[in-house]
């Protein structure tokens, strides 16, 4: 099989045949495109999200906070606790483990979440370094918002830059293959990416704001995430490559081998859909985020216009940071 997530088509009929119950306490559940699930106890909802780091070497410890973190924080809703799952391999040391436990202490610290429990193990069964978290946040009853909300006309924004994650990653893993297209100075800021990836500050400003959907653009970049909001809330979307916010560094990777930053995971950058998009866009950056208009939501089709030109969308395939990987290896 290919590395990455499974063909949106082949997890979508594994998930629709395998839903054995369904409570009615549960207001959204898991589905493509919806991260988290959102549970009603009474005046309060619990949200959940999991997921796992299995593409980085360095900083793996953070990154699996923030993933985890941001999933929750796209419903609108603050996180408030994480449990943590460490697979490691045979030839790992307890001070491997230590590592990623202290990077996940630090970040949960900053986030104000508190690391609730989880499970740790060395096992046969990977040959590098799993972890595996899943967060939880409360909100006010019907609050949370829903990736599944998108609606035709809709402005579509996104946060900071994409490509955060995946470029601090490469950087970070194969810092001496990139030294001939990068200098000293890109380097070290591209290695810095790693402390802007959370997302909860403008998911929760967002939530406030109210906003239609909202979606963390992770594993298959800005495509991927912008397939799973049109597939899941039923509607078409029309996008610019030249509104789309990428560092020049990233843009010199991605030239060098080939890649395409617009399936290049992004963890860091917010995705959103909303009817007042300037009104969004003028109150994150009144708090400090950047934020930009790239589109429109549709009734239907998926199109990237690149110089004028529109061009269709296909689905979401292995995300480019795994290509970028062999490459480099």
């Amino acid at each position: 099989m290919e590395i990455g997530k499974l063909d949106w088509n082949d997890l979508k009929e594994i998930i629709d045949k395998n839903r054995a119950v369904k409570r009615e306490d549960v207001r959204i559940r898991g589905d493509i495109g919806e991260d988290c699930s959102v549970i009603n106890f009474g005046d309060k909802e619990c949200v959940v999200s999991t997921d796992p780091i299995t593409g980085a070497d360095l900083n793996s410890g953070r990154l699996a906070v923030h993933i985890n973190c941001n999933d929750i924080a796209s419903c609108g809703v603050e996180p408030v606790g994480i449990l943590v799952t460490i697979l490691a391999p045979e030839n790992s040391c307890l001070e491997d483990i230590n590592k990623i436990m202290e990077e996940v202490s630090e970040e949960a610290g900053k986030l104000n979440v508190e690391i609730l429990g989880g499970h740790t193990e060395v096992t046969k069964a990977v040959n590098r370094m799993v972890i595996s978290c899943t967060a939880i946040g409360k909100g006010e009853k019907d609050k949370a918002v829903a990736t599944s909300g998108a609606k035709k006309d809709d402005d579509i924004v996104v946060t900071k830059y994409l490509c955060l994650e995946g470029t601090s990653i490469i950087v970070n893993d194969f810092e001496e293959k990139l030294k001939d297209i990068l200098t000293t100075e890109e380097i070290e800021k591209a290695k810095g990416y790693i402390k802007h990836i959370s997302v909860v500050k403008e998911g929760v400003l967002s939530g406030k704001f109210g906003v239609n959907s909202m979606h963390d653009v992770t594993e298959g970049g800005l495509l991927g995430a912008l397939w799973e909001v049109a597939k899941a809330s039923k509607v078409g979307f029309k996008v610019y490559d030249d509104r789309i916010p990428l560092t020049e560094i990233t843009m010199k990777i991605c030239r060098k081998y080939s890649v395409d930053p617009l399936r290049f995971v992004s963890s860091g950058s917010m995705l959103i859909t909303t009817e007042d998009g300037k009104g969004l866009v003028h109150m994150l950056k009144s708090n400090g985020i950047k934020a930009s208009i790239i589109g429109k939501v549709t009734e239907e089709s998926y199109k990237l216009v690149c110089s004028g030109k529109e061009k269709k969308i296909t689905p979401p395939k292995s995300d480019e940071l795994f290509i970028l990987e062999e490459k480099l290896k």
